[in-house]
Parts: C-alpha cells; structure tokens; sequence
C-alpha cells in the first residue's frame, strides 16, 4: 500500500493557493480542471516530500462546508518551528495553538481546515513569546 494524497474540499481556490503555497510553502504539483464535472483539483507538495500531496477540490458550483475540524488535521515536520511560526504571523496567519513547548503548533486553513506543524527531530527549548502566548480560537 502507498499514500497517495489527502483531499480537502476548499471554497477560494485563489484564497487557498495562496494560502498553501505563499504562506504555508508547498507548491503546486499538478491541476485537472474537469468542465463536466464543474470542479477543478490541483495537488501540492512540499519540496522535502513530493509524495505527500495534498489535493485541493474546488467545485465551481458553491457549496457550504462545515465542520472542517471533523476532518482532523494535516501535519508537517518544520526545520526551525519558532521561524516558521513567526513567517506565518508575518504574513497573517493566525497561530490558533502556539508552539509554547518547542515542538507543536496548529494554524488553520482559510476553510478551517486544522493544520499541525511539528519541530524536526527534538523539541526546542521554550521560547517567549511563544512560551506564554495564549491559544486563539479553536484548533
């Protein structure tokens, strides 16, 4: 058996690829725009792991989604957890869970859809003003 892709359904596609890629740093591997069908899928990947796609569904047709925590989450292993936090902020993603203990932090999605990032190898040392900042929001 091997992974292959996680689907999200997305309601901007415009919103969430600049979301997924601008902000979050995966790039787009691939796109099918199905005119029958009226939806369009474009998959994304970070560079470190081709294979782990994450597919974006865009039904051209709207629809409400709800419960985008029911899904669970994605996650992805950062490099430097505390630089990747601070980008994000930098380009106003709001960091719903801080990572005050070196090692896990969750934003969310523009869908809200729960995305975990997670410190490379061992946890840092607490860091303020991560270490005290509070949760915003649901993650």
């Amino acid at each position: 058996m091997k992974y292959l892709h996680t689907m999200v359904r997305v309601t901007n596609l415009e919103e969430s690829l600049d979301f997924y890629c601008n902000k979050l740093g995966l790039k787009e591997v691939r796109r099918m725009d199905n005119e029958k069908g009226r939806f369009t899928l474009v998959f994304l990947a970070p560079d470190e792991t081709p294979d782990a796609q994450v597919e974006l569904t865009y039904n051209w047709d709207p629809e409400e989604y709800t419960g985008g925590r029911n899904f669970g989450h994605l996650a992805y292993a950062v490099d430097d957890i505390y630089e990747t936090c601070q980008r994000l902020m930098d380009k106003g993603v709001t960091i719903n869970r801080p990572p005050r203990d070196g090692y896990m932090a969750f934003i969310r999605s523009p869908d809200n859809i729960s995305i975990e990032l997670l410190q490379k190898g061992e946890r840092t040392e607490p860091q303020e003003p991560w270490a005290s900042m509070p949760n915003t929001g649901v993650w």
